[in-house]
């Protein structure tokens, strides 16, 4: 039943996408089993290959092949989501392999990444862990970052009961709410001097505040409470979640990119048409991060026991604007970006590519919210499985093992790009299949 139903699904992608039909218990199995061969390769491409027994740490970027390439640069981002996959998949399997090597990331993290003399995580280093400054010369921290480096330790100490994993990670908690935490407007400012002084008017022309940093904050300290239940972390992630979900979430269900101190959106929707091509980057749609907030606000809401009405409409919101707006209708898929240039017009598709990341999130997130809004349980159960569909016909390498960057239906040169990079790790994809995988066998309800 396995193979036949693969098949269904890849044809379906290629051509059309037909309705899957019910989720039954007997197909949720074949799913499953299918979802954690995956998993599994996927685990198997990275590791033990990605683990740096000389310098320390992890390295970050393989060729299409597979081999290392370049000078392994180490972005704190990548080096703590190696440490909290590895520490997922220690859970996931029960290999003492894995437990090995997300402590070996966190060595890394506290003796080469984290700052000694001022505290928080340097944001990029050599491969040997010297600090690599910006172009202009000073070191400048993230609290995306810093987030992330939290996120790893937390689920290192969950796997290992490591007191130094947690150790480091309350005392970056510590240290981010201590310099970046924003009393006035609230949450969090991105960049900070090495000092941990708040660049209040953010980094050159990016501006202070954005929803990248603070969705993964929130995620960061919803992994942290887990092992962790204070009562001023809680606090925060309740604020961070009302923050995002009510302000930083807008008409007609997106997220602003990203905003002033005191969270004005940035805009450039009134400008000329050359200026707003200039300036993309700081304000377009982003479907991905869409459909990925819907989950995260939702984890966070369970973790600390709020009342996931509002959350679970908001997020519902964010998925049926990325369905309407964002699904490729011929092979399926989120793609990459939208623009509305004035309010009540309709989005344009300005970036059709389809990543990896977002498709990960996607599955998982669509799966979700299947499973918990009954009224909806057939539409969002069918575009899953048509997801699913996309990802093993265009996405996963079967082969050579791993994820391609994008999906090749619209970008089939990445068949030969590389497989990793300091932005491409096994995180996104990991943590999607791992969760879809619990909720078809009945483990995530």
């Amino acid at each position: 039943m396995r193979s036949l139903l693969l098949a269904v699904l890849l044809v379906g992608t290629v051509h059309a996408q037909p309705e899957a039909g019910p989720l039954t218990p007997d197909v949720r199995a074949a799913l499953a089993e299918e979802v954690e061969v995956g998993l599994h390769q996927v685990l198997a491409a990275w590791y033990p290959r990605a683990v740096d027994r000389e310098a320390g740490g992890f390295l970050s970027r393989f060729d299409a092949e597979w081999q290392p390439v370049g000078d392994q640069q180490k972005m704190v981002v990548t080096q703590a989501r190696h440490t909290w996959t590895t520490a997922q998949a220690a859970m996931w399997t029960g290999d003492p392999a894995y437990a090995e090597m997300s402590l070996h990331g966190v060595a890394f993290l506290r003796d080469a990444m984290w700052d000694a003399e001022y505290g928080g995580f340097y944001w990029l280093v050599t491969r040997d862990g010297t600090p690599i400054p910006e172009g202009d010369g000073p070191i400048v921290k993230q609290a995306y970052g810093n987030a992330f480096g939290i996120y790893g330790l937390a689920a290192a100490h969950a796997a290992t009961d490591d007191d130094d994993a947690l150790a480091l990670a309350q005392e970056a908690f510590g240290w981010l709410d201590a310099h970046a935490y924003d009393p006035v407007h609230g949450g969090y400012f991105n960049y900070l001097t090495r000092e941990g002084e708040p660049l209040r008017a953010g980094l050159g022309r990016t501006p202070p505040k954005d929803q990248n940093s603070s969705i993964h904050i929130l995620e960061a300290f919803t992994e942290l409470y887990h092992v962790w239940p204070d009562p001023t972390l809680r606090d925060r992630i309740e604020e961070m979640l009302v923050l995002i979900r009510d302000r930083i979430t807008v008409d007609p269900g997106t997220l602003t990119l990203f905003s002033t101190e005191d969270w004005t959106p940035v805009s450039y929707r009134d400008s000329a048409a050359a200026v707003r091509e200039a300036n993309w980057y700081y304000d377009h749609v982003s479907f991905g991060h869409d459909v990925e907030t819907a989950y995260l606000m939702l984890e966070a809401a369970h973790a600390i026991g709020l009342d996931a009405a509002p959350t679970l409409a908001a997020g519902q919101r964010m998925l049926d604007h990325s369905l309407a707006t964002g699904w490729d209708p011929a092979n399926a898929g989120f793609v990459e970006a939208g623009y509305i240039y004035a309010d009540g017009d309709p989005l344009v598709v300005v970036d059709a590519t389809k990543n990896w990341w977002a498709q990960a999130e996607g599955l998982n997130t669509l799966l979700l919210f299947g499973d918990i809004v009954p009224a909806e349980r057939a539409r969002y159960h069918d575009r899953f499985v048509q997801m699913w569909g996309l990802i093993q016909g265009y996405l996963v390498d079967h082969g050579r093992g791993g994820w391609y960057a994008g999906t090749l239906d619209r970008q089939p040169h990445l068949r030969e790009a590389d497989k990793g990079s300091i932005w491409k790790g096994p995180y996104h994809n990991v943590r999607a299949l791992m969760n879809v995988a619990r909720r078809l066998r009945g483990e995530g309800e």
